[in-house]
């Protein structure tokens, strides 16, 4: 899928390689499916690998409190690893898919991701999502973005225009930051406290440069991830990615990403006070 997953929750200040997710607050019908089906359907649309990347974000949560890893100790790895381990994404996937994924589009979803552009797609996909050096791939990104013909440049932004909604992303983003860092002052890890409208204010004054970052991030990563596809492949994708049941599927994948990460990261929070000291933002 497009540039589902956020690899890193920064500073509005830091945020070279953040991947534009939409997250709609529209509710889906709930018939709920099998899950031999679901599992299939992870699997075909390349959402359990975007799952399994989440747990590269966990790596920044001490720089979002302003600390290292090494002011938790030697058990940092272990912890981190433990709270974003891939079963247990999956699981709480599985369960909230199984409660608002309905059959009709699961039916959709499934049926052009088994497609032969569709599997290609993913697996291409599902290769970008694990790469750790965000950087060199937003670098390349870029490079190949200034070679592009124009009408290939028009289709990789029909790519992503397809999956953002707005200042949904900005909001998702912010969500996340903000109950980590009332999780980890609620638990003692940074040694003050903080006022949540307060924190809101300060992340909120820098929504203008994280939406700028997040249009050049979402661009230069798409022209990474489908370099080797042609723009009329890139077309009918950007066709498929438009197609209102599709745009409820991403709607509620990203969605479940969101809140995945956001729960995920406050059970780290607590996890953390028992790791290393309190410290100051």
């Amino acid at each position: 899928m497009v540039l589902r997953s956020l690899r890193k929750i920064v500073g509005p200040a830091r945020l070279v390689g953040v991947l534009l997710i939409a997250l709609a607050g529209a509710a889906i019908a709930v018939e709920g499916a099998d899950r031999p089906r679901l599992e299939a359907f992870l699997k075909v649309t390349g959402f359990d690998v975007a799952l399994e990347s989440i747990a590269m974000s966990a790596k920044d949560a001490p720089e979002m409190l302003g600390m290292s890893a090494s002011d938790f100790g030697a058990d940092w790895s272990r912890t981190a690893e433990t709270v974003f381990a891939k079963e247990v994404l999956h699981e709480i996937a599985l369960d909230i898919l199984d409660q608002t994924l309905s059959d009709d589009l699961l039916t959709a979803a499934a049926e052009f991701y088994a497609s032969p552009l569709g599997v290609r797609l993913v697996a291409e996909e599902n290769a970008s999502h694990m790469i750790e050096d965000t950087e060199m791939k937003q670098a390349e990104g870029a490079a190949l973005l200034e070679q592009a013909e124009p009408g290939r440049v028009a289709q990789l932004i029909r790519l992503t225009e397809a999956v953002d909604s707005g200042d949904v992303a900005i909001s998702s983003i912010r969500e996340v930051q903000v109950r980590f860092l009332m999780a980890a002052s609620a638990a003692g890890v940074i040694d003050r406290e903080i006022d949540e409208a307060a924190l809101r204010q300060i992340l909120g004054a820098g929504d203008a440069e994280l939406r700028e970052s997040l249009k050049i991030s979402a661009l230069n990563g798409a022209a990474h991830t489908y370099r080797s596809f042609s723009e009329d492949e890139l077309a009918a994708y950007a066709d498929a990615l438009e197609a209102p049941k599709m745009q409820q599927v991403y709607q509620l994948m990203n969605a479940i990403q969101f809140e995945i990460m956001a729960e995920r990261f406050e059970v780290l929070a607590l996890r953390m006070a028992d790791l290393g000291p309190g410290q100051a933002l």
